[in-house]
């Protein structure tokens, strides 16, 4: 049975510390909650049997809101430019 993916694991923080975070940066807070919401859909998809070609769509979909996650959480405001930059 398909699980939902576990954003915090990959993050490396837990729940608390991306909450904290977010109660300041909305951006990240928008990209949370697209991110959980796709990944809603992904075990939708898995659970529907749905085509690989739509699952694979979702689940690129879901990485690229992972990446833009961990850009605003490591570079905030930046859009993941380098902090030295």
């Amino acid at each position: 049975m398909p699980a939902t993916h576990d954003l915090y694991a990959d993050l490396g923080k837990t729940r608390e510390e991306v909450n904290k975070l977010q109660q300041t940066n909305k951006l990240l807070q928008s990209l949370v909650t697209k991110y959980e919401d796709i990944d809603r859909q992904v075990v939708d998809a898995e659970s529907a049997s749905a085509d690989d070609n739509t699952v694979s769509a979702l689940k690129k979909k879901r990485l690229d809101i992972k990446n833009k996650i961990v850009q605003e959480i490591e570079y905030p405001g930046t859009r993941g430019a380098a902090k030295n930059f």
